[in-house]
C-alpha cells in the first residue's frame, strides 16, 4: 500500500510538473483583449488615468488630451456633460501555451498569429515606429477634418512652379487652388484626385485666390514620364488652415490610427457650445481622413468589451467594419453605423434627440 501511495504521489508530481513545462512552451501566438478607453474630452495623468488637472494633481503630470489654446478671435472651449471615449486593444505578444489555450475559450479575447502582427520581414522597432507614426497622422487628419467642420478650410496654395512643366507660366507661387473644373479643393489628396481624374492633355480649368482676388487659370496636364502617363500639372503646393487658436492631442503609449474618428469628435465637442454626448457616455473607433471619411479597423470584438466595461451606452462602428461587429454584438452596447465623419455628427444629434440613429 505504501509503495502504491507513494507511485501516485511521484505521478502526481510528474504529471504537475509536465504541465508547468508544458505551460510554459512559447507558442508562435499572441492574444488580443480589451485595451484601456480613454475620455477624448478629458485630462489623464502620465499613465493615461483619469485625473483632476487642478493643482492637487500636478505632480501627476495631469493634461488635457486634447487642448485648445486660445488666441483673439478664438471660439470658447466648452465643457461637455459626457463622453466621447476612444477604445484600444492589448496585445499579449510574449505567450505561452496555457494563455493561448485560454484565450481560444474565451469571447473577450482572440487568438492571432505572431506573424499577422509582426512580420519576419520587419523588427519591433520598425513596427513600433510605424505604429506611432500611424497615430501621429491620425492626430493630424483628425484636426484638418474637425477644422473644416468647424469653419476653418484648408487652402492649397502653391509653393513651386516647376520650370517647364504644365503651370510655367500660369500659376505662381502663393496662388490659392480652389476649384478644379469647378470642383472644390479640400485637400492636397483631393486635388491630386482631381487633377488625374481626366487623362494628360486635358485642359482644366484652376479657379484659384490671387493677391486676394478670384481667378481661373487653365492648366492642360502631362504625363509624369515617357513611361508613365499620370497626369500632372508640374507644381509643388503646401497645405494652411487657417485658424485663431492652437490645438494639441496629447497620449502616450497608444499607437495606430484608430483613434482619428474619436479625436475628431472630440475637437469639435470642446470648440462647438452645444454638448455632441448629450450628457451620454459614447465609445468608438476609426480611421479618419482628411476629408472626413471613416474607415476600418481591427480588434472589434475586444473594443466593444472594452466599450461596455468602460458604461459605453452607444458604440460608433465604422460602416465597415460593421458586419464583424454585429457578430459579436454584446447586450445594451447598440451599434452605430458610420462611414463619415457627417454621418457621426448626425447620429450624436439623433442621439441627443432622443431617437435611434442609423445601426449596423
Amino acid at each position: 500500500m505504501r509503495r502504491r501511495g507513494l507511485t501516485v504521489v511521484l505521478g502526481a508530481v510528474v504529471a504537475a510538473l509536465l504541465l508547468l513545462g508544458i505551460g510554459q512552451v512559447r507558442v508562435p501566438y499572441v492574444v488580443e483583449s480589451a485595451g484601456p478607453t480613454v475620455d477624448t474630452l478629458t485630462a489623464v495623468d502620465e499613465n493615461g488615468e483619469l485625473c483632476d488637472p487642478g493643482a492637487k494633481d500636478a505632480a501627476k503630470g495631469c493634461h488635457e488630451v486634447i487642448s485648445v489654446t486660445g488666441e483673439s478671435g478664438a471660439p470658447a472651449v466648452s465643457k461637455s456633460d459626457g463622453q466621447l471615449r476612444l477604445v484600444t486593444v492589448n496585445v499579449q505578444s510574449s505567450t505561452d501555451l496555457l494563455s493561448v489555450i485560454r484565450g481560444w475559450w474565451s469571447d473577450e479575447e482572440a487568438v492571432v498569429p505572431y506573424e499577422l502582427l509582426y512580420p519576419p520581414d520587419q523588427s519591433r522597432e520598425e513596427i513600433d515606429q510605424q505604429g506611432q507614426e500611424d497615430f501621429k497622422n491620425s492626430q493630424t487628419s483628425a484636426e484638418t477634418a474637425a477644422l473644416r467642420e468647424l469653419g476653418y478650410p484648408v487652402r492649397v496654395t502653391v509653393s513651386k512652379v516647376v520650370a517647364g512643366g504644365a503651370s510655367d507660366g500660369k500659376l505662381k507661387v502663393g496662388d490659392v487652388i480652389d476649384t478644379v473644373d469647378g470642383a472644390a479643393v479640400t485637400s492636397n489628396g483631393k486635388l491630386l484626385e482631381l487633377i488625374q481624374a481626366k487623362p494628360a492633355g486635358t485642359t482644366l480649368k484652376l479657379g484659384v485666390t490671387r493677391d486676394g482676388a478670384p481667378a481661373t487659370v487653365e492648366v492642360t496636364t502631362k504625363p509624369a514620364s515617357d513611361s508613365d502617363a499620370t497626369p500632372r500639372v508640374g507644381i509643388e503646393v503646401d497645405t494652411k488652415q487657417p485658424h485663431p487658436f492652437t490645438l494639441n492631442i496629447k497620449l502616450d503609449d497608444i499607437a495606430g490610427p484608430s483613434a482619428g474618428l474619436m479625436f475628431t469628435l472630440g475637437i469639435i465637442d470642446k470648440l462647438k457650445p452645444e454638448d455632441l454626448t448629450g450628457g451620454k457616455i459614447i465609445a468608438g473607433t476609426g480611421t479618419i481622413d482628411d476629408e472626413g471619411n471613416v474607415g476600418p479597423i481591427g480588434g472589434i470584438p475586444q473594443k466593444l468589451y472594452g466599450a461596455k466595461d468602460a458604461g459605453a451606452k452607444w458604440f460608433l462602428t465604422p460602416a465597415d467594419n460593421c458586419e464583424e461587429a454585429k457578430a459579436n454584438a454584446l447586450p445594451g452596447l447598440p451599434l452605430v453605423k458610420v462611414g463619415t465623419l457627417d454621418d457621426a455628427l448626425s447620429a450624436l444629434q439623433t442621439i441627443r434627440e432622443g431617437g435611434t440613429p442609423p445601426s449596423c
